[in-house]
């Protein structure tokens, strides 16, 4: 039976944590480099050539600040996941009511459709500066990575997490090569640790580079794939689990700073040096690049870092949007259904705006994703750190005083400059568009996002009740144990499907059930005829599958008192589901076989959709 209310229940626990010390801090380290990507996508690639174009080495103090916010805001996650066993979607659903939980879930969505979009872009942009592929065709190629990570989650969390640091590996091979051509100055690079903002427009840059940093789907997925590492419950291996996820997330962040700062160093030796000032956007830096340096190499190897960012960021994104889904709704869909929605939400807009707009368009729809982002972030970062500061819930491993200090004011520094961002954007939308419906609405958008921001802040603290609110698991009432152990099914339906797995299913029913209880064994004919014909169907195929049903009642007969065999037609589950119905079933016991996912798309998935098909308990013989 499946673990309900599991954080990617498919690979919840699925890390063992291996003895010896080497080991052992080996066994956690993962999760944060799938989190790395995410500060290294390209939607925070035009804040970087922006910075470093513009003021030199100036503004690597803001990234490495950045820096220091997002390893604060992230360890928190990796608190809530390891301490309350559950993410902060999940977290979220227990605490506020259902209509602003279900607003914050939309938002969520939203965000993570935003970074989407901005992996899809900048994946697209790559490959048409490498392969000269139109914008429109690499936005359709982008949409063939479903079935990568697909592939991906088959082979197992550590395989995938391997997959993503040899990414980035790449990447930074890609900017370790950039750095040797443009030849950098490392003692105007060192100046640029220091504090300075040199005018307004570095304010403006420095928001940006902020503002991009943290992004919101990071923190519903550290929370959750922390969980994925099998750990005891005791207060000392939690102690630890803390602090080998704290150097996790140390190295790995702090891999994504250096990329990010390369990008900065880059622009700043290479294009503020030789007086480019206003580079921002992708190509352009792509096409001075080999102007300036004088090799082709260094605009190659640019387009080819471009492209493996955004496959390693788009990976990481259907995982947190599962998680979202499961936390606030507890609802789990087939993982290439939530891939393919996930990708057509993001990838019907690009086309859109390629095709009416233009390629031209196409970096303001990157800064577009951007702002989506920045108007999401609050709404992850305060019930993330009302979370954690909960002595109720986190008993001795609640935040200190001093770190709750610290998480409030990166959480308001992070809420204001987004919200600037935000603001500043939503001002140049009112100029260009002239429009007095596009002003009411953003002008109406501000004031609702305002309205929800202080309910996600003040509710928590407000909160009186100690009733949890969307919980999971609803507490069980108080019930005997003679009473339990004394039930059994009396009304039980047997799906049949005539092959090796039905020996299983047999055994379990006589496990089951008692002497008394109504069995109902049934299997469905798919013969051509059934799709015709139906119930009136008489072939050869419809009159062996009734003497194979009947054969199994004879052996059952000593068992059971009450036995009776039903044929369905056609549609495995709808006829299923009806017998379960007429015969005012119980239990529902089935055979799975263990169908890959390209095996459900030939042959069905029955079980699973049984499962959402009829209303009592289904138990899987496998």
């Amino acid at each position: 039976m499946s673990q309900q209310g599991k954080s990617l229940e498919d690979v919840h626990e699925s890390v063992e944590v291996k003895q010896g010390k080497l080991k052992k801090i080996f066994s956690f380290f993962g999760p944060a480099y799938l989190i790395s990507v995410g500060y290294m996508d390209p939607g925070n690639w035009a804040t970087d050539l922006a910075g470093g174009s513009q003021f030199g080495y100036t503004l690597i103090w803001v990234l490495l600040m950045s820096n220091i916010m997002a390893l604060l805001l992230q360890s928190l996650c990796t608190r809530l996941g390891i301490v309350r066993a559950k993410d902060l979607a999940q977290c979220n659903r227990e605490t506020y009511p259902k209509g602003l939980n279900f607003v914050l879930y939309i938002l969520a969505e939203v965000a993570i459709a935003a970074c989407d979009l901005a992996e899809i872009l900048g994946m697209a942009i790559g490959l048409n500066l490498l392969f000269g592929i139109d914008l429109i065709y690499g936005v359709l190629i982008s949409f063939l990575d479903t079935f990568l990570l697909l592939y991906l989650q088959r082979l197992g969390m550590r395989k995938m997490e391997v997959f993503i640091v040899g990414l980035i590996s790449l990447i930074g091979l890609c900017f370790l090569t950039e750095m040797f051509l443009a030849k950098p100055d490392f003692g105007e690079v060192a100046k640029g640790f220091i504090p300075s903002i040199p005018n307004s427009t570095a304010l403006y840059i420095s928001i940006g580079i902020i503002g991009a940093t943290v992004m919101p789907h990071n923190l519903y997925l550290h929370s959750a794939l922390v969980q994925t590492r099998r750990i005891d419950r005791d207060e000392k291996s939690i102690k630890k689990a803390l602090k080998y996820n704290f150097w996790d997330s140390a190295i790995a962040l702090n891999l994504a700073f250096l990329v990010n700062a390369a990008i900065l160093i880059l622009a700043a030796s290479v294009f503020h040096k030789n007086g480019f000032h206003e580079v921002a956007e992708l190509e352009d830096a792509y096409h001075l690049l080999g102007e300036t340096l004088g090799t082709d190499l260094a605009p190659k190897l640019f387009a080819v870092a471009l492209i493996l960012a955004g496959q390693s960021s788009t990976v990481t994104g259907t995982l947190a949007g599962q998680i979202v889904m499961e936390g606030y709704l507890h609802l789990r869909i087939n993982p290439m259904l939530r891939r393919i929605l996930t990708r057509l939400i993001a990838v019907v807009p690009a086309v859109l705006v390629i095709l009416f707009s233009g390629e031209s368009k196409v970096g303001s729809l990157l800064i577009f994703s951007q702002v989506i982002l920045s108007m999401q972030l609050a709404f992850a970062v305060i019930p993330l750190i009302h979370f954690v500061s909960d002595k109720a819930k986190m008993g001795n491993f609640a935040i200190n005083t001093t770190t709750k200090f610290f998480a409030w004011i990166i959480a308001f520094v992070i809420s204001f400059l987004n919200a600037q961002l935000v603001y500043e954007e939503f001002n140049n939308w009112m100029k260009e568009g002239n429009s007095v419906i596009l002003n009411i609405t953003l002008i109406t958008t501000g004031i609702l996002l305002l309205i929800l921001l202080l309910l996600t802040f003040f509710y928590p603290i407000m909160s009186k009740s100690s009733k949890q609110r969307g919980q999971i698991h609803q507490p069980l009432k108080i019930f005997s144990v003679d009473k339990v152990s004394q039930q059994s099914f009396s009304r039980i339906v047997v799906a049949l499907d005539f092959s090796i797995i039905d020996v299983k299913v047999l055994n379990y029913v006589t496990k089951l059930g008692n002497k008394e209880s109504k069995i109902t064994l049934v299997h469905v004919v798919e013969s051509p005829a059934t799709k015709y014909m139906g119930e009136k169907t008489d072939d050869s195929e419809s009159k062996s599958d009734l003497k194979c049903l009947q054969e199994y009642a004879e052996m059952l007969k000593p068992l059971f008192d009450n036995i009776r065999v039903e044929l369905g037609y056609n549609n495995r589950v709808q006829a299923i589901a009806d017998v379960c119905r007429q015969q005012n079933a119980d239990l529902l016991i089935v055979g799975s076989h263990g169908h890959n996912t390209f095996k459900d798309i030939i042959f069905g998935e029955t079980v699973n959709k049984l499962r959402h098909k009829v209303k009592i308990p289904v138990f899987i013989a496998k």
